[in-house]
């Protein structure tokens, strides 16, 4: 991996940690459809002009349902269901619980794809429960009401993200680029009849408020999808898998610094169980990022 890479990876990686804070920002003033509509709307507008100006085609009609499967299973119902956690749980918590992913993308799989589990992948599975485990009976003494839907809401978003890895493995789909522009637009619409009938505001949202939506909806994704795009371009999808590693590294750091969240034993210990997990479900290793010395290049 080159130093131009390593860049990408780690900004792309802080930009996704970031996302659960922008959603513990925004979400007790919006709510968590009208603030997921806004995410994915901002996005997809993003997205839209940078298309134009890249001259990419969308292809709706020859591609428009599987934007629909990608933007329900990839986007509107995991946003939505971190959203919700985030009325009650830390941004640290919420990005340890999106590391599960893999674990589930690899249980749907066997499932689905009748793929077959290795022991070592079993033991990872086994590992990654272990670690939820021990972070939501820790969390669960101190969480108040509702704590325990928040937490099997957030394992439920991650449960989604691994439909929708696994589902793109066998979808005839459109190219990359395609693939984050369309589902944002499928997410859209998908998430428009809620955000229409969600709960008057308040009052007009504060300014911070209204930062972390634009940021939610352009940085946190719409430029990350570009970089990680670029990130498999250059490097394949294994090494830029990284992200997922990182991605509770920056999520912890941002919730101490930003929002004075406090990171107790648990969350540590069951944090890198996780991860240590996940790392044995995929197969990674610190090999498949740096295969050997490579001479840098931007």
């Amino acid at each position: 991996m080159n130093t131009a890479s390593l860049v990408r990876l780690l900004l792309l990686s802080a930009i996704w940690g970031a996302s659960f804070l922008f959603m513990r920002i925004g979400v007790p003033f919006l709510g968590p459809s009208l603030l997921i509509f806004a995410r994915v709307g901002f996005a997809a507008v993003f997205l839209l002009l940078v298309g134009a100006y890249l001259r990419k085609r969308l292809q709706v009609r020859q591609h428009w349902r599987h934007y629909l499967v990608l933007g329900l299973f990839n986007s509107a119902l995991p946003f939505v269901l971190f959203a919700y956690a985030a009325q009650t749980l830390s941004a640290s918590l919420l990005s340890v619980l999106n590391a599960t992913a893999p674990i589930w993308a690899a249980a749907i799989g066997a499932v689905w794809l009748r793929t077959r589990l290795t022991p070592k992948a079993l033991f990872g599975m086994g590992l990654g429960v272990l670690g939820v485990a021990l972070l939501a009976g820790v969390e669960a003494l101190t969480l108040p009401q509702g704590g325990a839907l928040a937490i099997a809401a957030g394992l439920g978003a991650a449960f989604s993200y691994g439909i929708a890895t696994t589902y793109t493995k066998t979808a005839k789909s459109a190219e990359p680029f395609a693939n984050a522009h369309g589902s944002m637009w499928a997410a859209t619409l998908l998430l428009a009849p809620f955000a229409l009938h969600a709960p008057a505001l308040p009052g007009v949202p504060p300014l911070h408020v209204m930062l972390s939506v634009v940021a939610l909806g352009v940085v946190c994704s719409g430029v990350a999808y570009l970089l990680y795009f670029r990130l498999i371009a250059d490097l394949g999808a294994a090494p830029a898998l990284t992200v997922t590693f990182l991605i509770p590294v920056f999520g912890i750091l941002w919730g101490v610094i930003f929002l004075g969240e406090h990171v107790g034993w648990h969350t540590l210990v069951g944090g890198l169980t996780v991860l240590w997990g996940t790392a044995l479900v995929t197969g990674f290793s610190i090999t498949t990022v740096f295969p050997g010395r490579k001479p840098d290049a931007a």
